[in-house]
């Protein structure tokens, strides 16, 4: 190459003091000699509450980090800033609630070359604290991956992705302020990716992964979680939603009868039950977008 490649991450944090984690195990990367790396790190809240943490980090990074403050309560908005700070050929983002094994972006790279793609997903992977009830465990429930749908990749999330920026499409495109509380700001911003003509892929080895919290070990937690991520779906997928409509509630009937076929395993019902829930969402966000205030309070 003429010159370095370089790699702009986003994180955009709101009040969580495990970002200094997740910004350590950024600046770790193991990356191939002809990359560079700049951390950006957007902060949401009202008052720049992360400005001391971050540059604390900063001081001791082997890479810059960047401390951007942008305000407020509205994840939109600080996936925003970091479209506008970036200057770099890829872009990446993670949560401010997880850590990036070492490879990740080396991993990220590879199935990018090797699949010809401009956008790459790899798996956010829970770490389950020891009271963590069988069937949540079993079902692996709060892991984050990327799907193929219909033989190719839709969408994605903001939780693992690197982005081809510079010289393409995404360059342009920006988050839905409409959906940075209610969630589902990153589905329809890849959806759109998607459309204009990039090419997703997902690497399965391109991994980061998150503690989860206790409070999200919890039925009602899973049930709301579920229905927003099918109405995202429903409300930001292309074609026809009245086929989608018809097509999610009768796959609502069917995980229905699974349930209730599945009496003696909780796993098995637990699978089919918040499936069902996810389809039951898919069918609201095929009919108009759900208002559902979620980010900044968990």
């Amino acid at each position: 190459m003429d010159r370095p490649l370089h790699i702009d991450i986003g994180i955009c944090t709101f009040r969580r003091d495990s970002v200094a984690d997740t910004i350590r195990s950024v600046d770790a990367q193991h990356l191939p000699p002809d990359v560079t790396l700049r951390i950006l790190v957007a902060d949401n809240d009202h008052a720049p509450s992360a400005r001391d943490r971050i540059l604390a980090c900063a001081g001791h990074a082997r890479w810059p980090v960047e401390y951007i403050h942008a305000p407020a309560g509205n994840i939109s908005i600080a996936r925003n800033a970091c479209l506008d700070h970036a200057d770099a050929d890829w872009l990446g983002f993670i949560d401010d609630d997880e850590v990036a094994r070492p490879d990740w972006i080396a991993q990220a790279l590879h199935t990018a070359a090797m699949e010809d793609a401009q956008v790459v997903f790899g798996p956010a992977l829970a770490r389950y604290p020891e009271q963590t009830p069988r069937w949540i465990r079993d079902n692996d429930f709060h892991s984050n991956r990327a799907k193929l749908r219909h033989g190719k990749v839709e969408t994605g999330h903001t939780s693992n992705v690197l982005m081809r920026f510079n010289g393409t499409l995404a360059r342009n495109q920006r988050f839905d302020l409409d959906l940075g509380q209610s969630g589902g700001e990153d589905t329809d911003f890849f959806f759109r990716l998607s459309e204009s003509g990039m090419t997703l892929a997902i690497s399965e080895k391109a991994i980061v992964e998150e503690v989860v919290e206790p409070k999200r070990l919890r039925l009602p937690w899973l049930i709301e979680r579920r229905f927003a991520e099918g109405a995202h779906y429903g409300a930001s997928a292309p074609g026809s939603r009245a086929m989608r409509l018809g097509a999610s509630l009768a796959k609502v009937g069917y995980c229905g009868v699974r349930t209730v076929g599945s009496p003696a395993d909780r796993t098995a019902a637990a699978f089919w039950f918040l499936r069902a829930v996810f389809h039951c969402g898919v069918s609201a966000g095929s009919l108009g977008r759900t208002r559902r205030a979620a980010y900044g309070k968990d």
